[in-house]
């Protein structure tokens, strides 16, 4: 039990701290933010399993009837596999604060979760505002695209039930079809993705525990990649310079091309777009998904180890 314990928690530090800088100064992620994406989520589900195993052996050591629950359709040879009775002192201690983590994380989510419903609550209050319905009787007014009548150039992509895609008038003028069937699809492949869920999690582990390397690059990263992504996919269907000139006429009025902190994402996504980078072949992009796909089941491997031991 104490050695699961140990390399629980160095599998989880392992993933927690190295793993996520050398991620961040890599370079491959650029040319792939789709299996990027992928990368961030599995270790973050390793760290997230991590805990929730050494949680759910700790509680047993300490506590019988969890033990009992926990253990009662196995055969007594796999709970002696465990040696749950010879827990070590620290046990209770790190089971408390395991606890205590899992707590403050569902809290932090539940958080997110209560005040993003609130922000969408509060758009589509000023969009009815700006854009009231029309009588019943005149059928409905609004389709999955809405059109403001604005002179400021955006368009976004509102989740929620249903979900949205509004453009203003100011971007119809400023746009030729083609640009604008870029940024659609940009923001079509936002909710195609469901990004918002990602960054949603991503922000309640940062907020949550802000001084752990991984969320904190988790939620700058998911940022970023989530635009480059988006990029591609507008990219594929309208090609690179249709959708970077879309880029900059949409955002021309905030300095897309400056050099400030603000606005650096802006310009390296032009920049990207105007040279692309190749992409990494077929090959390697499954081995990497494949590998990322296995790294979470570690956790599990190290928890089930001595009970399949003893089973076989």
């Amino acid at each position: 039990m104490t050695f699961c314990l140990l390399l629980l928690s160095t599998v989880a530090l392992t993933a927690a701290v190295p793993v996520p800088r050398a991620l961040t100064r890599a370079a491959w992620p650029e040319r792939e933010p789709v299996v990027a994406l992928w990368v961030w989520q599995c270790l973050v589900a390793t760290v997230l399993l991590s805990c929730l195993t050494a949680l759910a052996l700790g509680t047993a050591a300490v506590f019988g009837t969890v033990r009992a629950q926990l253990f009662a359709p196995a055969p007594p040879s796999v709970t002696e596999a465990y040696d749950l009775s010879a827990a070590p002192a620290w046990a209770a201690a790190l089971s408390v604060l395991l606890a205590c983590g899992a707590a403050w994380t569902t809290a932090m989510l539940a958080r997110e979760l209560v005040e993003a419903r609130r922000r969408r609550g509060q758009a589509r209050a000023h969009l009815r505002e700006r854009a009231p319905e029309l009588p019943a009787s005149l059928g409905s007014a609004r389709g999955p695209l809405l059109v403001l009548e604005d002179e400021y150039p955006d368009a976004w992509w509102m989740p929620g039930n249903p979900p949205q895609l509004i453009v203003t008038t100011g971007a119809l003028h400023r746009l030729t079809d083609h640009q604008l069937d870029a940024v659609l699809t940009h923001e079509r492949g936002h909710a195609q993705a469901r990004h918002d869920w990602l960054l949603h999690l991503s922000t309640a582990l940062a907020t949550g525990f802000p001084r752990i390397p991984l969320f904190a690059h988790f939620c700058d990263q998911t940022h970023r990649l989530v635009e480059l992504a988006a990029d591609d996919t507008a990219s594929r269907r309208c090609g690179h310079l249709t959708t970077a000139l879309a880029l900059i006429e949409l955002n021309q009025h905030r300095g897309v091309l400056s050099c400030s902190s603000t606005n650096r994402l802006l310009g390296e996504r032009v920049n990207r777009l105007l040279q692309p980078p190749p992409r990494l072949s077929h090959r390697h992009r499954a081995l990497t998904t494949t590998l990322a796909a296995l790294v979470p089941l570690l956790p599990l491997l190290i928890t089930f180890a001595p009970g399949l031991t003893a089973l076989g």
